[in-house]
């Protein structure tokens, strides 16, 4: 997850290549105009049908949709029974709601480093970190390619825990045939403006199981199990009929946006891969990756003086993420003192550039300029 408004490090009086362009258009504009018509702009019809449609495309049994992102994963946390006292293994690579999530339940986000190519999770180091107190894996889908969850599913069932997939960036993305968000026993995706697909500010909760599904929506509405019977301690988190169309309509391109994202990526993998001193992405075998985010990674001279170049140049960037979790000075003060290594090398080395469907040919030709002559400027 990310805020537009700091993955965009643009200056102004300069003609730039934004980092991201959400595309809205005279359907979403027509659907929303529909909704407010009706007078039903609530909860209602149209966040049903969104669900319903939704859970189709991933492939799972149940959708429940939430006003974000970050209310998804709250709430599945709880719904999965994640508590006072319980631990959550997760990655600290990611934008902060991810550890967030965790510490709203009461319970303590236990972070574990990423693999150094895919900066997701590393399965590998999962096991070490497992307590009589762990409850929960929340491996997150960065960038748009899916965590490595065939070993995360297998230490899962071993030790008897639960696995929400944190898939705000992962719309679309193939994880051996099976799309994220049908992986875990939950996953939780985020339509901010910036993500694959937007509903404008949203989130949906997807899962197989009717329980968890059952949980997730008693707690987004204020704990009503029926109209004025409060059975738990619940929520405000309902998405509105409003977003709900706009994610309709959205869900419809979602599949063209992602191809896009997809040719974007290869020309521009293709044509930085003999950039000195710039790394592209790395993509698993046996996935589709929808790259929310293109990410480089700068291996010779000042990250930061790389961004300045770029943008200076034309070329918007983002940082994805400029520190892991556990170094914000929330964390801090809350007494963590983590090491990850690899996540810390790459926050520092990271720089996310233009991927969005809406590049055009100059634009990509553009970019990958830039790189060659920044190349030049600092090697």
């Amino acid at each position: 997850m990310n805020d537009f408004s700091e993955s965009c490090n643009c200056k102004t009086g300069v003609d730039m290549i934004p980092i991201a362009n959400p595309i809205i258009e005279d359907e979403e504009i027509q659907e929303v105009v529909e909704v407010l018509k009706s007078g039903f702009i609530a909860q209602g019809p149209k966040v049903a049908e969104f669900e319903e449609k939704f859970a189709q495309y991933v492939g799972t049994k149940y959708a429940v949709a939430t006003s974000s992102g970050t209310t998804a994963l709250h709430l599945a946390l709880l719904a999965a029974g994640v508590g006072e006292g319980d631990e959550v293994i997760t990655t600290p690579f990611s934008f902060a709601a991810t550890g967030n999530s965790v510490l709203y339940t009461g319970a303590r986000p236990v972070f574990v480093d990423i693999d150094s190519q895919t900066y997701n999770l590393d399965p590998a180091q999962i096991e070490a970190a497992i307590t009589p107190q762990t409850k929960a894996i929340l491996p997150v889908h960065l960038y748009g390619q899916p965590a490595d969850m065939d070993p995360i599913m297998e230490i899962a069932a071993k030790h008897d825990l639960r696995v929400i997939e944190d898939a705000a960036q992962a719309h679309g993305a193939i994880y051996k045939g099976k799309m994220a968000g049908s992986l875990g026993d939950m996953a939780c995706f985020s339509f901010y403006p910036t993500k694959n697909m937007t509903t404008s500010e949203g989130g949906i909760i997807t899962t197989d199981n009717k329980e968890l599904a059952d949980k997730c929506r008693i707690l987004r509405a204020h704990g009503e199990k029926e109209r004025y019977q409060h059975v738990v301690l619940g929520y405000n988190f309902r998405m509105t009929d409003i977003a709900a169309a706009i994610g309709l309509a959205q869900l419809k391109k979602l599949d063209k946006f992602n191809q896009k994202r997809i040719e974007n990526a290869a020309y521009l993998s293709e044509h930085i891969k003999e950039i000195e001193g710039v790394k592209s992405p790395y993509v698993m075998e046996d996935v589709q990756h929808v790259f929310h985010q293109y990410t480089i990674r700068i291996e010779n001279g000042s990250r930061d003086e790389w961004i300045q170049f770029l943008n200076e140049n034309g070329v918007g960037t983002g940082i994805h993420y400029p520190k892991p979790i556990y170094k914000q000075e929330l964390y801090q003060e809350l007494g963590f003192n983590d090491n990850c290594p690899e996540a810390e090398k790459a926050a520092n080395e990271v720089i996310s550039i233009p991927v969005h469907p809406r590049l055009k040919v100059e634009d990509l030709e553009t970019i990958v300029q830039t790189l060659e002559d920044a190349s030049r400027h600092f090697m």
